[in-house]
């Protein structure tokens, strides 16, 4: 089949699609003149209003993050609080069980140290 013999339904074609598309393109247009014009002083107040919405709610959150930061500052002094005494403490039970003076508390009980030390081998196998 030749394409000479398929020119009229083209050309039939395209103009359907050009009458279809100019009437779409109408219809996506729509009526300006019978509409009512919005005033600038309506537009002015939801402007306003919207701007002032969005300030209230940035307050709103840069008070949030405020208050955090409060909390914040007083859990972190509180850590640094506890660490200090943890390290104090633990300086403390250190200077206790050093072997000086635990022998100095010993003798304060009494104790005598040993003439002859016993040690125990547990590498030599029982048998």
């Amino acid at each position: 089949m030749a394409m000479t013999s398929l020119a009229p339904a083209i050309s039939k074609t395209t103009s359907r699609v050009a009458q279809r598309s100019t009437r779409a393109a109408l219809r996506i247009v729509a009526d300006a003149s019978a509409g009512k014009q919005a005033d600038r002083r309506f537009f002015a107040l939801f402007i306003t209003a919207l701007g002032s919405s969005f300030l209230m709610a940035l307050l709103f959150i840069n008070t949030l993050l405020a208050q955090d930061a409060f909390e914040l500052s007083k859990l972190q002094a509180d850590l640094k609080l506890s660490s200090d005494q943890f390290e104090a403490v633990s300086h403390e039970i250190e200077r206790v069980s050093s072997p000086a003076v635990l022998a100095h508390e010993a003798k304060k009980l009494g104790m005598k140290p040993s003439e002859t030390p016993t040690f125990l081998n547990l590498d030599v196998p029982r048998g």
